[in-house]
């Protein structure tokens, strides 16, 4: 869970009268994404935030599921999905599951005619390539490379990107996103063995309340269906909020590696957890020091899991004809490990300057038809000598 935090003007006390500056009462809302039972926040509108005044008709955006069963190594492309001007438009699913959807994003434009809220699920952003600034209800998160943006499922935003270059991969998960929980304390602090702590999450700054009355659209997710709801407020009306819900930042360039003598195991570039995956952050490291230490991974079997890495930047000395952006699927049910020469090549090295982020599912991702389009077929065969 994130720590506690305040913005912004509050009441002494909850559930009472926190008046305007005209006497009028501003609107209290209780923020959730597990009912009463767990983290919350409460902030504080200027006006109720329950005042719709038009509909539009629903979209369908389902993912289209290509291939729901399959068993082979499988790369994608993931530089090769064409660049769009709109936000939500831009997002391409390429491996869902009940528990997760992996989606890539090219988006050229800012956020400037609508608000959107994702009503399924949390969002991570991560960004590969752009920076900008992401308004939400909160206030803002300014972004660039490699930070992860994380989104409680109903959290209404804005991005607004500085240029029109921008690559962001994106996991949608239908339970929250939290920090690994061996790495908490039974409060909810990260321990001191923890890879990173509470001073490298960002969060939300520049809160600003915007006091007006109009016509304001928010695109809301719910179901694989897009609804266009219509307020008469502005959403961003909030003068004060606090809690523990909320949206944060954390750079993938402050995760700390742990390291030591021999080959340590993926576990250790654990970053967050969810229901059944996990999210895995591998950075540059020193090698093993060990003095017969061999830097390569060792083969294993995905017998748990399907392993999906999404290549960054840098050398990867396990796998040859790496691209930026390259996504990788290794299913459940056979081995994998480096290509052929790797861990000879590896042997007597000091260091990688890798960055990647690994994505471990429990159950099967299925494959989309826009999956299939950017898919490397051969990469299934780079293991045959």
């Amino acid at each position: 869970m994130p720590h506690y935090y305040k913005l912004g003007k509050i009441p002494h006390k909850r559930h009472t009268q926190f008046r305007r500056p005209d006497g009028e009462l501003y609107s209290e809302q209780l923020f959730s994404t597990e009912g009463f039972s767990n983290d919350y926040s409460l902030m504080y509108h200027v006006y109720p935030p329950t005042q719709i005044i038009k509909t539009e008709p629903q979209i369908n955006v389902a993912p289209t599921i290509a291939e729901e069963k399959m068993l082979k190594h499988r790369c994608f492309e993931g530089f090769k999905v064409k660049p769009v001007k709109d936000f939500l438009q831009s997002r391409i699913p390429v491996l869902v599951n009940n528990d997760c959807h992996i989606v890539l994003a090219a988006p050229q434009e800012s956020m400037k005619n609508y608000f959107y809220k994702n009503t399924d699920a949390d969002e991570m952003i991560f960004v590969h390539e752009g920076s900008g600034v992401m308004k939400t209800m909160y206030g803002e998160l300014k972004f660039g490379y490699g930070d992860y943006l994380v989104i409680p499922r109903g959290t209404i935003y804005q991005i607004h990107f500085d240029t029109a270059d921008n690559r962001l991969f994106i996991v949608e998960s239908f339970s929250p996103i939290r920090y690994p929980k061996r790495y908490q304390s039974k409060y909810g602090q990260l321990m001191e063995h923890s890879p990173f702590c509470e001073r490298d999450i960002r969060g939300p700054e520049n809160l600003q309340t915007f006091d007006e009355k109009g016509d304001f659209l928010i695109k809301a997710k719910k179901k694989g269906v897009l609804y266009g709801l219509h307020y008469g407020t502005h959403p961003f009306d909030v003068i004060g909020w606090d809690g523990c819900c909320y949206p944060y930042a954390f750079s993938i360039h402050d995760f700390e590696p742990i390291t030591g003598r021999v080959h340590q195991p993926p576990p250790v570039h654990q970053t967050f957890e969810a229901h059944n995956f996990v999210v895995c952050s591998f950075v540059p490291r020193l090698y093993d020091y060990h003095p017969d230490a061999i830097p390569a991974p060792y083969n294993h079997s995905n017998i748990d899991s399907d392993e999906l890495l999404y290549y960054v930047d840098g050398d990867f000395m396990s796998r040859k004809n790496v691209t930026r952006g390259m996504i990788t699927l290794h299913p459940a049910g056979i081995p994998h490990g480096p290509h052929p020469g790797a861990v000879k090549k590896s042997i007597g090295a000091k260091e990688t300057k890798e960055l990647a982020v690994m994505v471990d599912t429990f159950h099967p991702l299925m494959l989309t038809k826009e999956a299939l389009e950017i898919e490397n077929e051969d990469y299934v065969m780079s293991w045959a000598e």
